[in-house]
């Protein structure tokens, strides 16, 4: 087997991203657009269901991370170069910003304006402490399943359904209160688009942290169980 280049890796970061995110997002700013489509199930759906495909479809390239907290996860569990691990997250943020002016383009300001392009926002009842906690929660179910069915090499083989699933269920949950980012990327790129910065730590800190715990707990308590070898930087294992 071919080991995929840096630049195919980049470029399948970079355009599952895209992807990920314009089908995501493009579902909650169609919301705004419609008055209805299809709600937080339509929304949940979207994201899980095109994650799902895209994990599955580039997977084989470059372990479809599409998600800086993903990436940030498979470093510390020592299976990706703190130097490719930058440029993941370089990748990631490019797909996300650009999919982020694609709606911007294709939508009339007043269907986008009053969302700021669907970038997360806290709920009034939830404090940034309290926003912080669940995401990273949600994030550690989110990493949970990568790990355990993408890099251990017993993993069923069901693709990204299992990863698509985890953000869909996630977001069926915490949607309403921070928007269940989970990913630093789906962030910044409609935030970057629409200018919309506010409470900007709670969507970098919350998935980092919940990544990062994901992660040490696989590595310390959970990897003499599994396989080391495989990861999504190089699916191919060693």
């Amino acid at each position: 087997m071919r080991t995929p280049t840096v630049s195919s890796v980049l470029i399948a970061e970079a355009l599952g991203t895209f992807l990920f995110l314009f089908v995501g997002m493009g579902a909650v700013v169609l919301g705004s657009h419609t008055g209805d489509g299809g709600g937080l199930l339509g929304v949940a759906l979207a994201h899980g269901l095109a994650l799902a495909v895209l994990v599955s479809a580039l997977g084989a390239v470059s372990g479809a991370h599409f998600n800086p907290a993903v990436t940030f996860g498979v470093l510390l569990a020592g299976r990706i170069s703190a130097g490719l691990a930058a440029l993941y997250v370089a990748a990631q943020l490019v797909g996300g910003v650009l999919a982020a002016l694609a709606l911007r383009f294709i939508f009339p300001p007043s269907s986008w304006e009053p969302i700021g392009l669907a970038t997360p926002a806290l709920d009034p009842g939830i404090g940034p402490a309290g926003g912080i906690a669940i995401e990273a929660i949600l994030t550690v179910l989110l990493v949970i399943a990568v790990f355990g069915t993408a890099i251990d090499r017993r993993a069923p083989k069901i693709g990204g359904l299992a990863i698509g699933l985890a953000v869909a269920a996630d977001i069926m949950m915490g949607g309403p209160l921070t928007g269940a980012a989970m990913n630093p990327a789906r962030w910044f790129g409609p935030a970057v688009a629409s200018g919309t910065y506010a409470d900007w730590y709670v969507w970098w800190i919350g998935p980092l942290l919940g990544a990062a715990l994901a992660a040490l707990a696989y590595r310390f308590a959970l990897e003499d169980r599994a396989e080391p070898d495989v990861t999504p930087a190089t699916p191919e294992g060693a």
